[in-house]
């Protein structure tokens, strides 16, 4: 009998093994993905931004977005080996996956602005401006603790090797950063709810270990009240002026107690008023909900990540714990009144669903997106000088008053950019502002603007963009090539490569 045993132990580790063998990147085999239906996935449909004339609305206001999901999510979809469904690339998100060497604020600001203008890359007659947002760092260990409530999603479709393995794997990474002081818990749901680990203490790594090896997918999703509960405990553990954050990891089945999205939004929304904000790890394919879990963490005042790899996961729980996890600035907007001496017209590229209205900008209970420790935010806006003949419709806006520039004064100044961003524990906003120059203008550009066009010129080459203008893959690998720069995880040169991947998929077609 404990010889059959013993050959049972032994086959069912070398399943776990085979069901876990990633490559050396860390990524599932090619052959892994080979017989699954890419149907099921469902993505929110993103409609471009236009080209605005200044005359017509001479202010852009916008929410920052730290997500990264959507550059992972294209990396998976390319190592499956086709180009990504279009809707799935937020070029913002993609952009926003890489650091940039961005000077920190000083004088006690938590965001410092940066800017730079040259040529678009993809339109001789136009330019691109680029605006970076950069986070104060604090140091990490030093932070107070951190109250963190895994909600998990056990059901059986999270059985395969990309999703509850994958998660389980991410987890084990996380213990090793865990602090004395930081509480763990994690709490599942399929044809019931259970809390595998209640306010662990981070020191005790061996109760969580246990936990995270009961963890195993079986069973319908009918999750009743399982958002509930993981509020409940994060509210039984609030850590006062720590990171009290819930974590929903999941393949897309929100059967989590509250069925109707709006009203999952609406709670959560509620929720992160007692200071407990929601953030989503997506995993698999097959069924991946992106449009929801965007929606979740926008409306948690979280982060929406995608784990492909191994890889990916150490990059969230290692690399950028702090980023990931500690809030220095909630609440971020931007608005940015261009001079129409210098500016027929502009455009945004991305941030579809994060634009907001002109009068958003000062109301301070206008939700927006936060920064985490040393985060960076970089945006792009593609410019229609002046001096140009082109044409571009008109869009009717709410007329708005008080502008800086009527096209004859301040005739030095190409912007003005205002930031109004909370202290992670205040509720009335602070302003800071910078004004740019037209003798910004250089044809020599920083290699930070340079890597971060390129990731830009890729995502409207897979977006297949009206806007995309001259732009072409060897343009955005040679571009890349010469602002890769430090590049200590390799996360740059694997984008070059993925553009490779792009370009002869593209030819494919």
């Amino acid at each position: 009998m404990k010889k059959l045993m013993l050959v049972w132990m032994v086959l069912g580790l070398l399943m776990l093994t085979a069901c876990t063998s990633y490559d050396k990147y860390g990524y599932m085999p090619d052959a892994y993905y080979e017989n699954i239906d890419k149907d099921q996935e469902t993505y929110a449909e993103i409609v471009e931004n236009p080209f605005i004339r200044t005359s017509d609305l001479a202010v852009s206001t916008f929410s920052t977005d730290v997500d990264t999901a959507s550059y992972t999510n294209v990396r998976r979809m390319l190592n499956e080996g086709r180009l990504p469904n279009k809707d799935a690339v937020r070029i913002e998100e993609m952009i926003n996956y890489f650091n940039y060497d961005l000077a920190a604020p000083e004088d006690g600001d938590a965001i410092h602005v940066i800017t730079e203008l040259s040529k678009a890359p993809w339109n001789a007659e136009h330019q691109l401006f680029m605006v970076g947002l950069k986070a104060k760092e604090v140091v990490f260990e030093e932070t107070e603790g951190m109250n963190l409530v895994f909600l998990v999603d056990v059901s059986g479709s999270m059985g395969s090797a990309d999703k509850l393995p994958l998660l389980k794997e991410a987890l084990y990474i996380l213990i090793d950063q865990l602090r004395e002081d930081d509480r763990i818990s994690i709490v599942t749901y399929a044809s019931g709810v259970s809390v595998l680990l209640d306010g662990g203490e981070g020191g005790n790594t061996r109760e969580i270990k246990n936990a995270i090896r009961k963890l195993t997918a079986g069973g319908s999703t009918s999750g009743s009240g399982g958002i509930q509960k993981a509020y409940q405990i994060a509210e039984k553990h609030f850590i006062e002026g720590g990171n009290n954050r819930i974590i929903l990891a999941s393949d897309g089945d929100f059967n989590v107690g509250i069925s109707n999205v709006d009203d999952l939004k609406e709670f959560i929304e509620d929720k992160r008023q007692t200071g407990v904000f929601l953030s989503v790890l997506g995993f698999g394919t097959g069924n991946l909900r992106d449009d929801v879990m965007e929606t979740l963490a926008n409306h948690g005042n979280g982060v929406y990540f995608y784990i492909d790899s191994l890889k990916e996961a150490e990059k969230v729980f290692i690399h950028q714990l702090g980023a990931s996890m500690v809030t220095v600035a909630k609440d971020v907007k931007l608005q940015i009144e261009f001079n129409p001496a210098h500016v027929y017209a502009y455009r945004l590229l991305g941030y579809e669903n994060r634009v907001l209205q002109y009068d958003d900008f000062e109301n301070d209970v206008k939700d927006a997106g936060d920064m985490g420790s040393g985060n960076t935010v970089i945006a792009f806006y593609e410019i229609i000088p002046a001096t140009s003949d082109e044409e571009v419709n008109q869009i009717t806006f709410p007329a708005v008053e008080e502008l800086r520039y009527t096209g004859e004064n301040y005739l030095d100044e190409f912007s003005i950019i205002s930031v109004r961003y909370k202290e992670p524990h205040e509720e009335v906003s602070r302003l800071i502002e910078t004004k740019t120059y037209v003798s910004d203008f250089t044809l020599t550009p920083s290699l930070n603007f340079r890597f971060a066009s390129s990731v830009v010129e890729f995502g409207l080459l897979l977006r297949d963009s009206s806007y995309k203008g001259n732009a072409s893959y060897d343009q955005v690998i040679s571009r890349a090539m010469i602002a890769v720069g430090t590049d200590p995880y390799g996360y740059r040169t694997e984008f070059i490569e993925l553009v490779r991947l792009a370009q002869d998929y593209s030819l494919e077609d």
